[in-house]
C-alpha cells in the first residue's frame, strides 16, 4: 500500500524501493510484481525492471511488452540467441509487426541473411512501412547503397519519421565512410539534422542498432495519442539496447511529462549528450516539461540564454515571449515581442502581433494594444482570434459598441464552437442590455468550458440582471471554485454575498 501511495504521489524512487522489498518479500505476488514492473520502468531501475518482469514469466502472466526489454538487453551484450528467443515471443501479440524486422537485423549481425524474413510482402499496412524502412536501411547496411537509397527516396516525407529515418540512414552511412551519400541525406536546416551535418558520427550496424530505432519508430506513432505503459516501455528499451540513443530519451522525456512525472522527465533529459544531433532539441523538450507542468519561472531560466544572441531564432524569441506572459511577468513579455516583430521575417505574421497585443493590454496599455490587434486584423481579417480579442476588449474598454459587437458576431460565424468567442458575443449583448441574446450564449459557453472561471462569473452577472438570482449565485460559486486569482475568488464572493 505505501509502494502504491508513493506511485500516486509521483515519489518515483521511494515507489521502487518499496516495490522492490514488496517484490522480495513475495515474489509470486502478480499485482506486486506488475507494479513493480511498471514503476521501474517509468524510474528506469534496469535490474528492478529485470526481477520483476522474471517473477512475471515464472507465473505464466508477463505482460507481452516484456519481451522489448528481453530482446534490448540481449541485442545490447550480443546476444543472438537469446534475442531471437524473445523475438520469438512477438508472436500473435500486436506487437508482432516488429518482429520480421528485428529477425533481419539479428541475421544480419550474424552474418546471415537479413532480407529471407523481409521477403514476404506483409498485408498489414503498419508491418508493411516498416519492413520497407528497414530493408532499406540493411540495403545499406550491406553496402548496397544504391537499392537503399532508392528505397528511402519512395519513403521519406516531410514527418517526423522521416527525420529520424534520414538521420539513421546517415550515420549508418557515415560509419561506412560514405559522408557524401550521408550529405545526401542531411539537407534542410533542422537542428537534428545541421548538427549530424557538422559533426558527422557514423555507427556500425548491429540488432542493437535496428532494434533501437525500430522501439523508437513506434513510440513515435504512439506519441500523438494518450500516453500509455507501451510508450515507455519501447523507449525504454530502446535505451537498453543502445544507451546513447538521444531521440529514445526525448521521446521519453515527453510521455513521462505527459503522466505528471516532470523531475522524472527532467532527469532523463539531463542524460542527453550536450554535444550531440539532439541537444538544442533537449532544450526546447525542458522548457516544454517545466511550462507543462507551470512552472514557468525555471523554463524562463532555459528560454532565456536561447534568446539572448542577436541572431537567435524567431521560435527562440516566441518561446521566451510566450512563457513570459504566461508567467504574468508582461512588462518583460511586451520587449520581446518587439524585437520579434521588428525582424524582416515578422512580416505578415498576425500571430506575434495578437501576442504582443495581449501582453500590453495586460500591463495596463490597452490603446497599444488595440494598435497592435488593429495591425493584426489588416493582415488576417477574417481571424477570430483577432477579432475575438479586438470586439471583447473595444466592450470592455468603452470603444464603439455596434462596431465591435459586428466584429464579435463574425468571429461566432467563422467560429461557432469556441467556448471564449461565444462568451465574448454573449457578454457584448450582456453589455448592450440584450439579455435574451446574451444568456443563451453565456450558458452555452460556460457548459463548453465550466473550467473558466470568466466565463462563469459571465453567466452569473447575466442571470442576476435578469432577475434569476438563485441561479447567478450558483454560477458565481462554480466559477469561484475554479477561479486561480484571490482577487477573482474574492471579488465572487462578494457577488455571492451582496449580489451585483
Amino acid at each position: 500500500m505505501a509502494a502504491r501511495t508513493d506511485d500516486a504521489d509521483g515519489d518515483g524512487a521511494e515507489a521502487v524501493r518499496r516495490y522492490a522489498a514488496a517484490l522480495a518479500d513475495a515474489p509470486g505476488n502478480v499485482d506486486v510484481a506488475l507494479r513493480a514492473y511498471r514503476e521501474a520502468l517509468i524510474v528506469g531501475d534496469d535490474a528492478l525492471v529485470d526481477r520483476a518482469a522474471a517473477a512475471l514469466a515464472a507465473t505464466g502472466v508477463a505482460p507481452a511488452d516484456a519481451a522489448l526489454i528481453s530482446i534490448a538487453a540481449a541485442a545490447h551484450r550480443h546476444d543472438l540467441a537469446a534475442a531471437d528467443t524473445a523475438i520469438g515471443r512477438l508472436a500473435g501479440d500486436k506487437l508482432a509487426v516488429l518482429g520480421a524486422p528485428l529477425k533481419a537485423w539479428a541475421a544480419l549481425e550474424r552474418g546471415g541473411d537479413p532480407f529471407a524474413t523481409l521477403a514476404q510482402r506483409p498485408s498489414d499496412s503498419v508491418a508493411r512501412r516498416l519492413s520497407d524502412e528497414n530493408r532499406a536501411l540493411i540495403q545499406i547496411a550491406r553496402g548496397r547503397y544504391d537499392e537503399g537509397m532508392a528505397g528511402l527516396r519512395a519513403l521519406l516525407g516531410n514527418d517526423q519519421a522521416s527525420v529520424d529515418l534520414r538521420i539513421a540512414a546517415a550515420q549508418l552511412l557515415i560509419g561506412a565512410g560514405q559522408d557524401a551519400r550521408a550529405r545526401e541525406l542531411l539537407g534542410g536546416d533542422l537542428t537534428a539534422i545541421v548538427a549530424l551535418r557538422e559533426q558527422p558520427r557514423g555507427v556500425k550496424p548491429s540488432l542493437a542498432f535496428g532494434a533501437a530505432r525500430l522501439f523508437v519508430r513506434l513510440a513515435d506513432d504512439l506519441a500523438a495519442g494518450d500516453p500509455g505503459p507501451l510508450s515507455i516501455t519501447l523507449t525504454r528499451a530502446a535505451l537498453r539496447a543502445e544507451p546513447d540513443n538521444d531521440r529514445a530519451r526525448l521521446l521519453l522525456a515527453s510521455t513521462l511529462a505527459r503522466i505528471d512525472r516532470t523531475d522524472r522527465a527532467l532527469a532523463v533529459l539531463d542524460g542527453i549528450d550536450r554535444k550531440g544531433p539532439w541537444a538544442r532539441a533537449a532544450d526546447s523538450a525542458r522548457i516544454a516539461v517545466l511550462a507543462g507542468a507551470e512552472r514557468y519561472d525555471e523554463a524562463i531560466r532555459v528560454a532565456t540564454p536561447l534568446a539572448q544572441p542577436e541572431d537567435a531564432p524567431d521560435v527562440a524569441l516566441a518561446t521566451l515571449a510566450d512563457l513570459l506572459l504566461a508567467a504574468n511577468r508582461v512588462s518583460e513579455a511586451a520587449p520581446v515581442y518587439r524585437r520579434l516583430l521588428d525582424r524582416p521575417s515578422a512580416a505578415g505574421r498576425w500571430e506575434p502581433w495578437l501576442q504582443y497585443a495581449a501582453a500590453l493590454d495586460q500591463s495596463g496599455d490597452w490603446p497599444g494594444a488595440r494598435a497592435a490587434l488593429l495591425h493584426a486584423q489588416a493582415l488576417a481579417p477574417n481571424e477570430p482570434a483577432v477579432l475575438n480579442y479586438l470586439g471583447y476588449g473595444d466592450i470592455t474598454h468603452g470603444g464603439d459598441v455596434p462596431k465591435a459587437l459586428a466584429m464579435l458576431q463574425r468571429a461566432s460565424a467563422l467560429r461557432p464552437d469556441d467556448s471564449a468567442i461565444t462568451d465574448s458575443l454573449g457578454w457584448a449583448y450582456f453589455r448592450t442590455g440584450d439579455l435574451a441574446h446574451a444568456v443563451p450564449l453565456l450558458e452555452r459557453a460556460a457548459q463548453a468550458s465550466p473550467e473558466n472561471a470568466e466565463i462563469g462569473e459571465h453567466l452569473g452577472d447575466a442571470y442576476w440582471r435578469a432577475g434569476r438570482r438563485f441561479e447567478a449565485r450558483y454560477a458565481w460559486r462554480a466559477a469561484q471554485v475554479v477561479a486561480d486569482d484571490v482577487k477573482d475568488r474574492n471579488r465572487l464572493a462578494a457577488k455571492i454575498a451582496d449580489g451585483l
